[in-house]
């Protein structure tokens, strides 16, 4: 996890979730946690939603009481001794909303990403134009914080990061590549922007065809987060929130469905083939 995305508050989450599964692995209730710390049942429960800064001795105690082996007791002491106290988004909560904050932040101590989307590029994907273009006539961004929303999902690109990038792997369907999001010449750019980093290593890009007419996508979309340190995270969002499966037989199911996504889809050099028929099919020329 890269020191210059910091948030303690997404640690504190990957903690408390780390303890909360360990802890109903070992069949013990919160009441029984409690009397290995000599505290209350109210802190066990607010160490586990993360809404208490778990000490790495308490960290330790609980964990060995709950017979977790020694490595995966130490990557989680070290976790919760970091003394990063900064917010590497903090400049742009003003327009993030609370909801959204937590999953930034996990984000971005991620090693690795998969997303799933139906009607628009993921994030990691899109250039500023295409952001930009997306906020117009948003109605849950006022015209003023669009520029700031924009500069807020830039800042969350890690793809081309040189001291620690994002291992990103998607699945878009194909008729996302038809939406001309913004006009020709942002589009154009925006889909020679996916061909530039789908020559990156960290990289991998799938297009599902509308030809594929049954797939595990057709649940809805989702996003997988996984962590060199902690337990990989699913991710669900709706338009005024977002739900976290947290449950590891759930999250192996998703990840269950992100291969068999890219499996249904175009290859690698077959999605580039199709991104590139896109761009030599684009007219730009009514906006010269």
């Amino acid at each position: 996890m890269a020191d210059h995305r910091a948030d303690p508050s997404a640690l504190r989450f990957l903690i408390g979730h780390d303890l909360r599964v360990a802890r109903e692995r070992a069949g013990l209730k919160q009441v029984e946690a409690a009397k290995v710390l000599g505290c209350s049942q109210a802190k066990i429960n607010y160490l586990e939603t993360g809404k208490t800064q778990q000490k790495p001795d308490e960290v330790t105690a609980l964990l060995r009481a709950y017979g977790a082996d020694v490595e995966h007791v130490d990557r989680m002491a070290s976790l919760a001794g970091r003394a990063d106290q900064g917010t590497w988004w903090a400049p742009f909560g003003d327009v993030l909303p609370n909801w959204f904050k937590t999953f930034v932040g996990l984000e971005g101590l991620a090693a690795s990403e998969f997303s799933y989307e139906s009607l628009l590029l993921p994030g990691q994907l899109q250039t500023a134009d295409y952001a930009a273009a997306l906020l117009v006539g948003n109605l849950r961004v006022p015209p003023m914080d669009a520029p700031q929303v924009v500069r807020a999902r830039m800042a969350r690109q890690r793809l081309t990061d040189d001291t620690n990038p994002l291992r990103f792997r998607a699945v878009i369907e194909e008729y996302v590549l038809d939406r001309i999001v913004g006009g020709p010449r942002v589009m154009r750019a925006q889909l020679e922007h996916l061909l530039t980093l789908m020559q990156r290593d960290n990289v991998e890009l799938h297009v599902m065809p509308v030809d594929v007419a049954v797939h595990d996508g057709l649940d809805g979309d989702f996003l997988l987060l996984d962590f060199d340190e902690a337990q990989s995270i699913g991710y669900i969002e709706y338009p005024t929130g977002a739900i976290y499966v947290q449950d590891q037989d759930q999250v192996a199911a998703y990840t269950l469905s992100a291969d068999r996504l890219c499996t249904a889809a175009l290859s690698v050099s077959g999605s580039a083939d199709a991104i590139a028929a896109r761009i030599a099919a684009l007219d730009t020329s009514s906006e010269d």
